[in-house]
């Protein structure tokens, strides 16, 4: 893979507006891979951020803890920087954490403070990938007001799936994830139990099933439906789609 470590940022929606230097600068904004395990947290809240963090390969999650509850506020899935927000405010109001077995790529700050000063088109593209954040937290907050349990849940499989077909990724039968039920509740704000009732109705309704995270459907078309899924809010097609010169 000629850019082994960020081949698939942006991948399905400016990335091939992006030039052959300005895709090599990219991957050399990244100094270094790393690799952490299930629950390992890489920045906790409130701690000074010098780097960002590329997802190269499995999920990371962005969570707020209250008390005794977790809140799992955002998603990450390959060719994402997960936070780099974090350039800008230094400290993260939430922690980043690996879902499951993952592997980042390690930006410093310093570099991409060049980038911005000297690579426009770069610039450019990274801003749009926080935006393109701040669009799917939004996504979410209504999800989380607008849907029931299990609709929330389906939700969130396909908008994953979709992103793994962005960056060509995607099974057409299942979605292959490290989350727990735990892991589904905190991301819908409901307990345990509900959840587990939420992915029962799920299977009932024959949409899908889950099993240790795995998602297993023979009609992503009926499951879309189903959570009122439309794909428009992650920029890769529809009106939304960026295909006009911006630059």
């Amino acid at each position: 893979m000629e850019f082994p470590n960020t081949g698939d940022f942006l991948a399905g929606r400016l990335r091939d507006k992006l030039g052959h230097d300005d895709l090599e600068y990219i991957e050399s904004l990244v100094v270094e891979r790393r690799e952490a395990e299930t629950g390992q947290v890489l920045l906790s809240r409130g701690a000074i951020a010098d780097t960002s963090t590329i997802l190269i390969s499995g999920y990371m999650f962005r969570t707020i803890e209250s008390g005794n509850q977790r809140f799992i506020v955002g998603l990450h899935v390959p060719g994402d920087f997960v936070d780099l927000h974090g350039f800008a405010l230094k400290r993260l109001d939430h922690n980043v954490v690996a879902a499951g077995p993952v592997v980042y790529g390690v930006a410093p700050h310093e570099q991409l403070r060049e980038a911005l000063e000297e690579r426009p088109r770069v610039a450019r593209a990274l801003w749009f990938a926080t935006l393109l954040d701040a669009a799917i937290h939004r996504k979410w907050i209504q999800m989380l007001e607008q849907l029931d349990a299990p609709r929330r849940i389906a939700h969130i499989y396909c908008e994953l799936h979709r992103r793994f077909e962005l960056i060509g990724q995607a099974n057409a039968r299942s979605l292959r994830t490290p989350f727990t039920q735990i892991d589904l509740a905190d991301m819908c704000g409901v307990s345990a139990i509900h959840a587990n009732r939420a992915v029962g109705k799920l299977r009932e309704l024959g949409l899908g099933e889950i099993r240790r995270g795995d998602l297993y459907t023979s009609d992503w078309d009926a499951l879309r439906k189903y959570a009122q899924f439309e794909p428009d809010y992650l920029y890769g097609d529809g009106p939304l789609r960026f295909d006009q010169d911006w630059l």
